[in-house]
């Protein structure tokens, strides 16, 4: 199908938060782009935090990809720290056995949520000698300063130190990883290097064995590899200040000539509407999130708020997000078998021209034409997610119940064609969204379901019982034991669906869990307004509830 002039015009912008607008993205050098995201501190289990950011950048790094982009994009790892040295000592652990296998289960993680591999993954212990040299250029530039072995950065060589945070100097603590050293010329002043410590690893350097600090290594890996002039430095909106605001400092200091043109920062994780934090006891892992939910619920999840608002993480969303994805995946799979059984009956695709439908026609150019503006206004997954998807969606369906029913040849093979292409359609629109699993749909299916049955703390033998018994009892006329067996079911987010003579089950969301999400918002601005994703259920008639017998998908 024909791109159309709408699509053409697009300019992809972002969120610039050196300058506090949105900005039409211009890469330093045409076709090409240049981008690092500052990665994880790998002592420990990422956290869902950790997933917010990486899937934000990963619809960044897949959507310049798209857009026909030649994208070098560098993720790092922290894999020499305080947090990490305290760890492993807790543990009788060697730091570094320590951190390489967290770094490991970090990379599963992100398999798992399906974040694509950064170009490069480098590891501060392996670039030791690019941070030194950097820090032996910012010394020499005059700008750092040496204290029994410590090198401190001056800030008051760099004057336009806190532009990109706002904060005026004399606000300024020294940072959130170490307490202030009265030895310092100026309390804001920050480590670039640190004097070894007995028991801790530890790297010979011309101002003796130690240890680079925090911020450094990110500029140095950086200008490694993307050279002192890049693109794009994302991070948590966390990193503004301190890391972002010191690593400007650091490497305009070792280089003039440093320039990064867009700073892009992602918002905060909230859980149950609190701060998410080990001491308030709401502290969630990845793994345990995706032990019990499906991983592409939890990326779903993720993408139904604006990345730069703030995330609200509850089992009522995540649990109607996970439905969302099922429908997806219903959907999907049912056509594939619906157009799979056609194209070994009847006429294929292939051989009827012109024959897609007027209505399926402006579905998929809707779908395309909102993928290009809401993604190129800042990466605004939300709208994508609840509109121009769940008409195509929907559209599916009916093609659906219209190929079950006997129609005349023509409008058979209109549905048809109109379907293959739909999916088709789906298909891509999912895959720049991170969400087209490389399983097959009956697989992930299959992963929904035994996730399902894992949180009902049910077997499937025990599923199929409780099927068992309540057809004996309908069968009995017992229809209150009937009506109780369903409901009992449903209160463990297990819906049953009779399609004919057949009893088949499927997740659904618990109807407590339903009743506690909050209503989504209208859209606003992409800005700061969070969207929560519409689930099946608030499409149409809910799989969940205890009145109906309707599935909230086409049955196959």
């Amino acid at each position: 199908m024909a791109t159309t002039e709408e699509e053409e015009v697009v300019e992809f912008q972002v969120y610039n938060t050196m300058t506090r607008q949105k900005e039409v993205f211009k890469p330093k050098e045409p076709g090409k782009v240049k981008m690092y995201v500052c990665g994880v501190t790998s002592y420990d289990f990422s956290h869902i935090g950790h997933a917010r950011a990486y899937v934000a950048f990963d619809i960044l790094y897949r959507y310049l990809k798209y857009l026909g982009y030649d994208v070098v994009y560098v993720r790092n790892f922290t894999d020499v720290d305080d947090k990490i040295i305290k760890r492993a000592n807790e543990l009788g652990e060697d730091p570094k056995t320590l951190s390489g296998r967290y770094c490991q289960e970090f990379l599963k993680d992100m398999d798992d949520l399906q974040c694509l591999q950064p170009t490069h993954q480098p590891r501060v212990t392996e670039h030791m000698e690019q941070i030194k040299e950097m820090i032996a250029e910012i010394m020499t530039n005059g700008c750092a300063y040496t204290i029994d072995g410590d090198v401190y950065f001056s800030v008051d060589s760099f004057p336009e130190y806190g532009r990109l945070s706002g904060r005026k100097l004399e606000d300024n603590r020294a940072g959130e990883r170490v307490g202030v050293d009265s030895r310092k010329r100026n309390p804001a002043d920050f480590a670039l290097w640190k004097a070894a410590k007995p028991g801790e690893p530890s790297w010979e350097s011309p101002w003796g064995p130690g240890r680079p600090g925090w911020h450094i290594e990110c500029s140095a890996m950086s200008a490694y590899y993307l050279t002192h002039s890049f693109d794009i430095h994302g991070g948590g909106m966390d990193l503004t200040f301190p890391h972002h605001e010191n690593e400007i400092a650091q490497s305009c200091a070792a280089c003039r000539e440093s320039n990064i043109s867009y700073w892009m920062h992602n918002g905060f994780v909230n859980i149950d509407d609190e701060k998410m934090s080990k001491s308030l006891g709401n502290f969630f892992t990845i793994r345990e999130v995706t032990r019990l939910y499906h991983p592409l619920a939890l990326r779903y999840f993720l993408l139904g708020n604006h990345y730069r608002s703030p995330v609200n993480y509850s089992i009522s969303q995540i649990e109607i997000a996970s439905e969302s994805v099922f429908y997806i995946y219903q959907t999907l799979h049912d056509s594939e078998e619906v157009l799979s059984a056609f194209q070994q009956g009847t006429e294929t695709a292939t051989n009827v021209r012109g024959r897609v439908s007027p209505q399926a026609q402006d579905c998929i150019r809707k779908l395309r034409i909102e993928l290009k503006t809401k993604l190129s206004d800042d990466l605004h997954t939300p709208t994508i997610l609840n509109a121009a998807l769940q008409e195509a969606l929907r559209l599916m369906n009916s093609y659906l119940n219209m190929l079950k029913r006997r129609q005349q040849r023509q409008q058979q093979l209109t549905a048809v064609l109109s379907l293959t292409e739909l999916l088709k359609e789906v298909k891509a629109i999912l895959d720049v969204l991170g969400l087209l699993s490389s399983s097959t749909c009956a697989e992930v299916l299959q992963q929904f379901k035994e996730r399902a049955l894992k949180r009902a703390e049910l077997t499937e033998e025990d599923v199929l019982h409780a099927i068992e018994e309540r057809t004996l009892a309908r069968k009995n006329k017992e229809f209150a034991k009937s009506d109780q067996i369903r409901t009992d079911l449903v209160a463990k987010g297990i819906a049953l669906m009779d399609i004919g003579t057949e009893t088949v089950w499927r997740p659904c969301v618990r109807p407590e869990q339903e009743q506690r999400a909050a209503p989504a918002q209208p859209n606003q601005s992409s800005a700061a307004v969070q969207e929560q994703p519409v689930a099946p259920s608030q499409q149409m008639q809910s799989a969940a509830a205890p009145q109906t017998e309707q599935p909230a998908v086409p049955p196959q």
